[in-house]
């Protein structure tokens, strides 16, 4: 039998959308098998964010740790890095702050880890209207029949099938989203996480994802298990194209197993100051209250 992760951080991207944050944050506190702590890892949000995870801290289950940076435009690559720099989890499972999980997701995921690979799991979307209402409603699921979600499929858990299908699916990189991911924190360190050089929209996580292969890791298909669901927000692109493109065809091009600006420079800074558990600070200041549904994209 593989070996399985000892411990396991959540890795939460946001940026000025504490409401949906509140709904995933609240989604962690109700797993089967919680993780070893929760890092946000914060592409400059205003203070409304800083103040709704002091609120969420004071009865969180798990360390819940906040990994800000200044807003300098989309900088999700570097945000993400300075978050597994300062994880303290053998595995680190990578999650967007719109994905609202099943309570089995992290559960799921350690179930499926597996040296020499990492895991790309997949989501249900959902329209405005029904993301209205689970941003109304926290604890509200989506399920096979109900109306106002695509990739509807999704929705099935069914671990006996799940396990077939990891097994045969494993291979090149393919379909990689990072808004669902799991991957072991040595494997990340190898690589020098996400290319800082890529900036604005798009292809950090496709260009991280080949160049595991090239390392030969495997991507493995996690389907019908590790269920999240994804509210719906305005996109921030237009089209397929992105400014980053260049840099995946180097990477594809030159089979590139790591990037020269990366996860490496954050590492001194978290070893020196840890990032800090907000339970302890929180214990202390008075509670503020959760933010409305509204949401403030880029």
């Amino acid at each position: 039998m593989s070996p399985r992760p000892h411990s396991v951080s959540l890795v939460v991207t946001t940026y000025n959308w504490p409401q949906a944050l509140a709904v995933v944050l609240d989604s962690v506190r109700g797993q089967r098998h919680l993780p070893d702590e929760v890092i946000v890892a914060d592409d400059g949000s205003g203070p409304d964010t800083a103040a709704l995870l002091q609120t969420i801290a004071r009865d969180f289950p798990v360390p819940l740790r906040h990994v800000w940076q200044e807003d300098r435009g989309f900088r999700v690559a570097r945000s993400r890095n300075r978050a597994i720099a300062a994880a303290r989890g053998e595995y680190v499972l990578l999650l967007d702050g719109d994905m609202v999980l099943h309570p089995a997701f992290v559960a799921d995921h350690l179930r499926f880890a597996r040296p020499g690979a990492f895991v790309q799991g997949s989501r249900v979307l959902t329209t405005p209207a029904f993301s209205q209402r689970m941003l109304a409603d926290p604890r509200l699921r989506p399920g096979l029949w109900t109306g106002g979600i695509r990739r509807r499929r999704h929705t099935l858990r069914l671990p006996p099938l799940a396990a077939l299908y990891f097994h045969l699916r494993g291979g090149a990189p393919r379909m990689v989203k990072t808004c669902n991911q799991g991957w072991w924190r040595a494997d990340l360190l190898r690589l020098n996480g996400f290319d800082e050089r890529m900036e604005g929209w798009g292809r950090e996580d496709e260009e991280l994802a080949w160049r595991a292969w090239h390392a030969g890791l495997e991507c493995r298909q996690l389907r019908l298990a590790g269920l999240a669901f994804h509210l719906h927000h305005r996109e921030r692109h237009q089209g397929g194209a992105s400014p980053n493109d260049v840099y995946l065809a180097e990477t594809r091009a030159r089979r590139l197993t790591r990037c020269e600006r990366g996860l490496d420079a954050h590492l001194a800074e978290f070893a020196a100051h840890p990032a800090p558990d907000l339970r302890e600070g929180a214990a202390r200041a008075p509670a503020q209250p959760l933010p409305s549904a509204a949401s403030s994209r880029r």
